[in-house]
């Protein structure tokens, strides 16, 4: 067995969300995390950190948690395990900012044990911007790529294609955003041992605020207008669509009778629906719905 234990694991994972608090606060200026520690009445609990009405975020959302107790029986079903007690620990993020020309960014980072051996890694990263900037989008894929590259040199493709299919609604027939890395069920093997693998997954949260803060610098303090705030609640609209109809986070969550204000943090502090809503031919609104495909190569763009 690995000789990092389930609790070494957890107490990283903490230290992950400080750091990136103390990032996300530095960098916007004026927002500062409310912390609320919770207890999970089957077992474990968590601390989830939200901020509001910040200078550039609007409504965020930094928690950690660690649960364990009895397998729920929905869950063994689904993932086909044997019946065993299960922990789990892990750091979830999702940013949403006042300005539409800042992206949403949902970042998460998890650990799954039973007490049979089982285990895993699963973790991802991905970019939902209001309005898809190409040159954006090449940033947020390099350094993906860099950090996937340090490790294993088929991660990055891999786990972009897993990002492509998995962060996709396909009610819209559009994806969420310009995808990222997703990775799930994670085990060591004789290439990548245990403590390597701990590290990847490490490196993904200590790169997240790196990431963030180059675009909240970057794009915080371009023009916008009512349009485009608009264009943004309608949008916000899509990543509820996400995350309540197609995100296995939030039907795991609910599922092992998780906290559902912690669960729920993801959502947007406003969003809209519009009937038949289609934007103007030529438009920058038309442009990114033509980028909300699977399968583009960012990087070379």
């Amino acid at each position: 067995m690995h000789q990092v234990d389930k609790n070494q694991i957890a107490e990283e994972f903490k230290s992950i969300q400080d750091y990136i608090c103390k990032e996300l606060e530095e960098e916007d200026g004026s927002g500062k995390f409310q912390e609320d520690l919770w207890t999970r009445e089957a077992g474990g609990g968590g601390r989830t950190r939200i901020i509001k009405e910040g200078n550039i975020i609007e409504k965020g959302g930094v928690a950690f948690s660690a649960v364990h107790g009895p397998t729920p029986e929905k869950i063994l079903k689904k993932l086909n395990l044997e019946k065993a007690d299960f922990f789990a620990t892990g750091v979830s993020i999702v940013i949403h900012p006042h300005s539409p020309m800042v992206p949403i960014i949902h970042m998460n980072i998890r650990y799954f044990e039973m007490s049979n051996g089982v285990y895993w890694f699963g973790g991802g990263i991905d970019l939902t911007p209001h309005y898809v900037d190409e040159e954006d989008a090449n940033y947020f894929h390099r350094e993906l790529k860099a950090t996937c590259d340090r490790y294993n040199p088929n991660y990055y493709p891999k786990f972009k294609k897993w990002a492509d299919d998995y962060f996709y609604l396909p009610h819209r027939n559009e994806t969420r955003g310009v995808g990222g890395i997703f990775f799930d069920r994670l085990t060591a093997d004789e290439e990548t041992p245990f403590d390597d693998l701990y590290d990847f997954v490490k490196s993904i949260g200590y790169l997240f605020p790196k990431i963030y803060r180059h675009f909240m610098k970057k794009n915080a303090e371009l023009p916008f207008g009512e349009k485009e705030k608009q264009w943004q609640a309608l949008r916000r609209g899509r990543y509820v669509e996400f995350n309540l109809v197609w995100d296995a986070g939030t039907k795991f969550g609910l599922d092992t009778n998780g906290r559902t204000e912690s669960i729920l943090m993801s959502m947007p502090p406003q969003a809209q629906w519009e009937y038949m809503n289609i934007p103007e031919e030529g438009s920058q609104e038309a442009k990114t719905l033509e980028l909300l495909k699977k399968d583009i190569n960012w990087i070379n763009n």
